[in-house]
């Protein structure tokens, strides 16, 4: 009976892994069949190259290239921006911080994570619009605050508790005898964490930077609520953009015919995008465990 246990439960395993493989073959399926022609149809170095986002014009233009540099500037300044206040605090958690204080700092931290991307959008639009509009209109002489900049620093926030919880996980997976070695050659404590614990730790930071970036690059509602949306070429930092999550969601739901099939070719990049970032958090997780 044991064994007759174990062989159904391997099946149902095997069952739900296929699925799942199953579950991803159908969505390249669905991107690709209506994706790749439609780039071809419009012509790979206008899709890719053109600047001119104009699909119900006369003639139409489908050039992505204002979205796919939004997307890749707001992901950037996300980056640069929530980067170092995460690897930091998981530094203090992992090391510094008094137990008293990490029963409370954890939860809030943790909490962040379940936070609905709408509701990061409205306090975008409520707290932060309004400050960079100020910042804006006081250097530049104008701007609604719905920005580049803004989105980025929003998105900095949002991904503040994957890289935290990843980095803190590897910091804490390091032996204790890395930090201890280092000070009994004679290293502080603040010296023997950044300069022997943190460094070792570095294929789980550097995973917990990837995942963020692929956090950044796939998020939509929240983007769409405070970064401007206009399809042009991003200019300054303190004016409007439109991200390819962004552009797909604001047009489905009218478009038809060749724009329709050019938002499904915008997928088809974003797909290739998070492709690329998850088969980088895979070489570095494989380094890791070397």
């Amino acid at each position: 009976m044991h064994e007759l246990r174990e062989a159904v439960m391997a099946k149902v395993f095997f069952i739900c892994a296929c699925a799942s493989v199953f579950a991803i073959l159908l969505i390249c399926f669905f991107l690709f069949t209506g994706g790749i022609p439609a780039i071809g149809t419009i012509g790979p170095a206008e899709f890719f190259l053109g600047t001119d986002w104009r699909p119900v014009s006369d003639p139409p233009s489908f050039g992505i290239l204002p979205m796919i540099t939004g997307s890749i500037l707001i992901t950037f300044g996300a980056i640069v921006l929530g980067v170092p206040v995460g690897i930091f605090t998981a530094i203090f958690l992992a090391h510094m911080c008094p137990k008293q204080l990490y029963v409370i700092l954890k939860p809030v931290v943790n909490l962040l994570a379940g936070i609905p991307s709408v509701v990061y959008g409205f306090f975008g639009m409520i707290v932060l619009v309004p400050v960079i509009r100020e910042i804006s209109q006081r250097f530049t002489g104008g701007g609604t605050g719905m920005s580049m900049l803004t989105a980025s620093l929003l998105l900095g926030i949002m991904i503040l508790p994957v890289i935290i919880a990843i980095s803190e996980s590897a910091i804490r997976a390091i032996p204790d005898s890395y930090y201890e070695g280092a000070l009994a050659l004679g290293a502080s404590h603040t010296r023997s964490i950044f300069f022997v614990v943190v460094p070792a730790a570095k294929s789980g930071i550097l995973a917990s930077v990837i995942l963020g970036i692929g956090r950044s690059v796939g998020e939509t509602m929240a983007v769409v609520m405070v970064a401007g949306n206009q399809p042009r070429m991003p200019v300054h930092l303190l004016r409007g953009a439109r991200s390819m999550t962004a552009n797909i969601v604001m047009e489905m739901g009218y478009a038809t015919g060749i724009h329709r099939d050019s938002l499904i070719a915008t997928a088809v990049v974003l797909f290739f995008f998070i492709l690329l970032i998850n088969i980088t958090f895979t070489i570095l997780s494989k380094r890791g465990e070397k």
